[in-house]
């Protein structure tokens, strides 16, 4: 399972599947990294945490997105080799980690902001299937 990206007027979605909620909330972040750039080096930069908290699962997977968005702008990295855990905890929560590959490494164009235009997140009976737009 994995994830593709696809085309969306001025725009570029990511559709992605997992096993299980946790991969396809990776695959998804990993279709972020690749929405940036065509090819990212392994072995660069620092692991850094990144935690989310929502009252739903979709909600969940935006402010996910929009926290790697985020620690991008602070950090000036393209976060990648992506790493998560969801649970529920009495809201919605992701605990994990990226790589910061410092941004004069890769060759990357600017992904403003995720949307929750056409968004979806649900488990499927090969797994879970995600579908997220991102503004560039």
């Amino acid at each position: 399972m994995s994830y593709e990206l696809r085309e969306h007027t001025a725009d570029v979605a990511v559709e992605a599947t997992g096993e299980d909620i946790d991969e396809v909330f990776v695959y998804v972040a990993e279709g972020l990294s690749a929405a940036h750039c065509e090819s990212i080096p392994e072995g660069v930069g620092e692991r850094f945490p990144v935690v989310a908290h929502a009252e739903s699962k979709d909600a969940l997977l935006f402010e996910y997105l929009d926290e790697l968005i985020y620690q991008r702008d602070v950090r000036s990295v393209l976060p990648a080799g992506h790493e998560a855990r969801v649970h529920w905890n009495g809201e919605w929560v992701l605990e994990g980690s990226a790589r910061g590959v410092p941004f004069d490494a890769v060759e990357a164009r600017e992904i403003k902001a995720v949307t929750y235009s056409e968004m979806e997140l649900e488990e499927t009976d090969e797994g879970w299937r995600a579908y997220v737009v991102f503004d560039v």
